[in-house]
């Protein structure tokens, strides 16, 4: 699904309530998307298995047979009446031919009777009026409860997301509060590929995360063009065994592990690799973020083979982050940053600061360790580092270094 991800906020969320979810997504590389913002996009909620194969012989169930028009007109219960056959058939395969159609929020609801396929050649296209989000205003495609989904071909999921960013309260103080956002989530999910997404929105669009993980294990992410109003890839609590490769981020926040600890919190990430990415012109280049008044702990992080190209603090630790008008207030507690591995970063910084450790005073940072960094200002000018309550160790060329 993955080549355009244009002007939608939530792609895929893979979000499992309760116990495990077993999943991968798939990417075909012939699946080239376009994705558009709405509301998390797309959902998938109870994953309980690790998807295999699927095989291609399986009936085909067409949402044309079942009423879909394609037109412009609403052809939301043609969908909910093939999902239906789809589910309870062995081995189908639901289309999507070569139409745009309008959908208002749809659940798909599992157990299916076997393995399915959702083929996607043409175009999903959210509705823009916000009252059809009544019931729930976080998402629009919504499958709950279905094993060993593959969801492939070459289509465009377009969520609409310009009216959700128009009246998003990160705009103007006076509207919408919890406006929808975020482009892909995998949330309490296990075993997840992502591969070949291309994930785009406005610079200045609100919350846009590209691909957000939450309480999830053992997740690869590779070979992803992200560019949005936010952070390309956010780590939040929960998640341990996160890979990260091939990543190209921009515009957007970077990527960020956090935030962590906010409303006093306690939260842990563990096991997060990053190798491999190049970054243009975003507000942060890697970076681990944890509110003060949290708990818990961000360890075992590597950050390898990073490209930084005109990009304002490129290597930055916040532990005193603090996304909100009103002024946090100093607290002694904090989530605990230890064993982090910066290793290969260069390029141009878009600041003086390359680095940045701004650690707890009652929990500093730990075993922050710096291999072979070169991070120059435009024009081959010094930057320099700051460095507050760190325990960090150099190793080979170092610059700008900790003082």
């Amino acid at each position: 699904m993955a080549q355009q991800i244009r002007y939608l906020l939530p792609f895929f969320v893979f979000m499992l309530s309760f116990i495990s979810c077993y999943s991968t997504l798939q990417k075909d590389p012939r699946f080239k998307d376009v994705i558009k913002q709405s509301t998390h996009v797309l959902r998938l909620k109870r994953f309980d298995r690790i998807l295999g194969t699927i095989s291609t012989s399986g009936k085909t169930i067409n949402v044309n047979d079942y009423g879909a028009k394609g037109d412009g007109t609403d052809d939301t219960e043609a969908f909910k009446k093939a999902w239906e056959v789809a589910c309870s058939t062995q081995g189908a395969i639901l289309v999507v031919p070569q139409k745009t159609y309008l959908l208002k929020p749809i659940r798909f609801l599992g157990p299916c009777k076997s393995d399915l396929k959702v083929q996607i050649s043409g175009t999903l296209e959210a509705s823009n009026d916000r009252s059809d989000y009544s019931q729930d205003g976080r998402h629009w495609l919504l499958f709950d409860s279905v094993q060993n989904l593959i969801v492939d071909g070459g289509g465009t999921i377009n969520g609409n997301g310009k009216i959700w960013w128009q009246n998003s309260c990160k705009v103007n103080k006076a509207l919408i509060q919890e406006a929808q956002q975020i482009h892909t989530s995998f949330e309490k999910c296990m075993n997840v590929q992502a591969s070949l997404l291309t994930i785009t929105a406005p610079k200045d669009s609100p919350n846009t995360d590209g691909i957000h993980v939450a309480d999830t294990q053992d997740i690869q992410i590779s070979s992803c063009n992200i560019g949005t109003g936010d952070d390309c890839i956010s780590i939040a609590s929960g998640s341990q065994n996160v890979q990260a490769r091939d990543i190209t981020c921009g515009p957007g926040h970077g990527i960020s592990i956090g935030s962590l600890g906010s409303g006093n919190s306690e939260s842990y990430v563990s096991g997060v690799t990053i190798n491999g990415a190049k970054l243009y012109g975003t507000t942060n280049g890697v970076r681990i973020k944890t509110w003060q008044g949290g708990s818990g702990s961000a360890s075992n992080i590597k950050f390898q083979n990073v490209e930084m190209h005109n990009v304002a603090n490129p290597i930055i630790i916040d532990q005193n982050y603090c996304d909100q008008d009103k002024p946090c207030s100093e607290q002694k507690s904090a989530v605990q940053v230890k064993n982090v591995l910066y290793q290969n970063i260069h390029g141009i910084s878009a600041s003086d600061v390359a680095i940045e450790f701004n650690c707890s005073n009652s929990f500093p940072c730990q075993e922050i360790l710096l291999q072979s960094i070169n991070l120059e200002a435009e024009k081959g000018k010094k930057t320099k580092a700051l460095c507050n309550n760190v325990q960090s160790t150099d190793t080979g060329i170092v610059s700008p270094h900790c003082p």
